[in-house]
């Protein structure tokens, strides 16, 4: 098969042909067709198979012929979970686009909204966008919905993600009742499935490998460490295996900048990616880990959906993640296109539950290779894809009790509750009528405090001071 029997324009397939692609991947050669049919689409496939093409390129099919488009207007609208994703689908389009006279522009957070506005007021045909700053822009009358013809989420399972719902069933309300819906993603889980329904009507459902699979030409291995040698063990992988470029993923932002200190601090070039970033230092670091002038980019799950870089080597995983489905996504940042790659997850202990759920959700045990002179003093178990492990549990501390004031006396668990304050009357030592100015009544446990004297040895109130 070849993508001239899909049906599509010479202008179209031009542009495939200057970006280097002969044959359609699986993904593609069943949903080009399925999007060309006008019919609704939920399509699942592994990360790095083309999905984006899959329906940028019968999108353009499909807009070729139609009515122009109107100020303030969008044909088609992509929205996606991330930044770095509305911008890489963008990107697709204009790549795949050039060749015919439609036009298109991407709207997201993080910049200034003043210059969206005015490139509006022209309209697009497609428009990509993240859902805050969408509704943003509808807000300010910038962007209104009548000519939707389609709509597609992208990376459905976490733009229907609980947090992103609000926002989906906002525009959703705002787009005529006919439209063409598509949903693509590398995971669907059957809650997901099931609020997606909600949304298509009878979709054409389209699965080109085992759910929640990761890449064949992934190597996958798990390296034990513990956790305060994490990035001692990253150091030496880098430095001994001569490792160029190198995405590593950690679980929060503020051990994403740690970590590029230590790396920065052992000679390795490394720059941090993730939600504080300004739009700008994103889209810089972004550029120069794709260019080589960085080695390391470390990155919270942010970007493990939208990254696009090719023939990106290594991923590590520093932290495993809270999600077991993100491990998909994270490792599907290698091994792109038909390429190989490497995945090591340096896991230490305490996410051992972490790593038996990602196992069962992929449905493999991952081998596991000890680093000499980094054995860990607590040793990972052995996982089972059948069961999880009985988890132990952790030795209750003796109760010691409280300090209590004055007295020093301590309170223990079987001592009697503690009497309740008559609501009247002020604050003790404070002046006749002067209330504790939170509105609740002080709790002087133990003795009361003596009256202070003042400098000049008169007493003071022993309230607190306004």
């Amino acid at each position: 098969m070849t993508f001239s029997t899909l049906g599509l324009s010479a202008p179209i397939l031009k542009a495939i042909a200057e970006k280097g692609y002969e044959t359609p991947s699986p993904i593609q050669a069943e949903a080009i067709p399925a999007v060309l049919s006008g019919s609704d689409v939920m399509a699942a496939a592994q990360t790095g198979t083309g999905k984006t093409a899959g329906f940028t390129l019968p999108i353009l099919q499909k807009l070729i012929d139609g009515p122009k488009v109107r100020a303030n207007q969008a044909r088609v609208l992509v929205l996606t979970p991330t930044r770095e994703l509305a911008a890489q689908v963008a990107e697709s389009i204009e790549t795949y686009g050039k060749h015919l006279s439609l036009s298109s522009m991407v709207v997201f957070g993080g910049v200034k909204i003043n210059p969206q506005m005015i490139k509006l007021r022209k309209g697009a045909d497609i428009l990509v966008a993240t859902p805050g700053r969408l509704l943003d822009l509808h807000g300010q009358n910038a962007i209104r919905f009548n000519q939707i013809e389609v709509l597609v989420l992208d990376e459905a399972d976490r733009m229907l993600d609980m947090g992103f719902m609000p926002d989906i069933r906002r525009l959703l309300a705002l787009m005529p009742k006919k439209r063409q819906n598509l949903m693509f993603s590398a995971t669907f889980s059957k809650p997901i499935r099931a609020l997606a329904r909600t949304i298509v009507n009878q979709p054409v459902e389209i699965s080109v490998a085992p759910p929640n699979a990761t890449a064949a030409k992934v190597k996958q291995w798990v390296c034990p460490v513990d956790k305060k040698r994490k990035s001692a063990v990253l150091t030496k992988l880098i430095h001994d295996n001569d490792w160029g470029q190198v995405l590593v993923f950690t679980r929060t932002k503020h051990g994403a900048n740690r970590l590029t200190k230590e790396l920065e601090a052992a000679h390795i070039m490394a720059t941090a990616i993730h939600g504080n970033k300004s739009q700008g230092a994103r889209t810089r670091a972004l550029a120069e880990f794709k260019q080589g002038e960085v080695q390391v980019l470390v990155a919270t799950d942010i970007a493990a959906r939208g990254l696009d870089i090719d023939q990106l080597p290594h991923v590590v995983n520093f932290d495993l993640p809270n999600v077991a489905a993100d491990y998909v996504h994270r490792i599907g940042r290698t091994a792109r296109a038909g390429a190989e790659g490497e995945a090591v997850s340096l896991v230490c202990v305490d996410e051992f539950d972490e790593l038996a759920d990602i196992e069962r959700l992929i449905n493999q045990i991952l081998p596991r290779e000890t680093m000499d002179g980094f054995e860990p003093l607590h040793v990972l178990p052995a996982s089972s894809l059948t069961s999880r492990p009985p988890r132990k549990p952790k030795p209750k501390k003796p109760n010691k009790g409280r300090k209590m004031g004055g007295n020093n006396q301590r309170r223990d668990a079987s001592a009697a509750p503690k009497k309740k304050r008559s609501p009247q009357g002020a604050k003790r030592g404070s002046k006749q009528g002067e209330s504790s100015g939170d509105g609740q009544q002080p709790k002087w446990p133990g003795k009361v405090p003596a009256k202070r004297r003042s400098a000049n040895g008169n007493k003071a109130s022993s309230g607190r001071q306004k």
